[in-house]
């Protein structure tokens, strides 16, 4: 009885794997002291990171709050404080007062992509790419996607290249990415 009750526990996972779904067990992925969970969107996820409070504090200035609310599947290559930090003196000051808004929502929707597209499915994309994709962003500019070992690196229009240091954090309305910089368009 127990034989049969697991495998149909295990024939339901692989069905629900294969579908694209993610089971709830995968939820506690552990971001900026927060646990991130499926069942909530990216921006109630997002406001929990203390690694994000610079993202979000975008965000809400760019309105972007209610877009990345929405239904998506969106999958965000989302900077940390420290990525944001790491831009020249001033800059994160000037992108956020009203009048950079177009900027800052550039910026901002440069590192969304539409659709929810994982580790494995963007390693797919590089291994069907011989070793490079290209990503369509949101505000329209492309991303070139490489492995490194077993990393993600993304390149930007400028040249710029950051890494996903966590991977697969899944929201009710797509997946996360943290990547340790900032990446900017032409």
């Amino acid at each position: 009885m127990r034989t049969s009750f697991n495998a149909r526990i295990a024939a339901g996972l692989f069905v629900a794997l294969s579908a694209g779904a993610v089971p709830a067990f995968a939820a506690d992925v552990m971001v900026g002291g927060a646990p991130m969970l499926a069942s909530k969107d990216i921006i109630d996820n997002a406001v929990n990171s203390k690694d994000h409070t610079t993202l979000v504090a975008a965000v809400k200035a760019a309105g972007l709050v209610e877009t990345l609310k929405g239904p998506g599947p969106f999958t965000v290559f989302a900077p940390t404080n420290a990525a944001f930090a790491a831009l020249p003196a001033g800059t994160v000051d000037t992108l956020l007062k009203p009048e950079n808004k177009p900027t800052l929502t550039k910026v901002l929707t440069y590192h969304v992509v539409a659709g929810k597209w994982d580790a494995a499915a963007l390693s797919k994309m590089i291994a069907d790419g011989k070793g490079m994709a290209s990503i369509k962003t949101v505000a329209g500019g492309t991303l070139t996607a490489k492995a490194s070992g077993k990393a993600i690196m993304l390149t930007d229009e400028k040249g710029g290249t950051a890494s996903v240091t966590i991977a697969d954090v899944y929201q009710s309305n797509g997946v996360i990415h943290v990547v340790d910089k900032v990446l900017l368009p032409n």
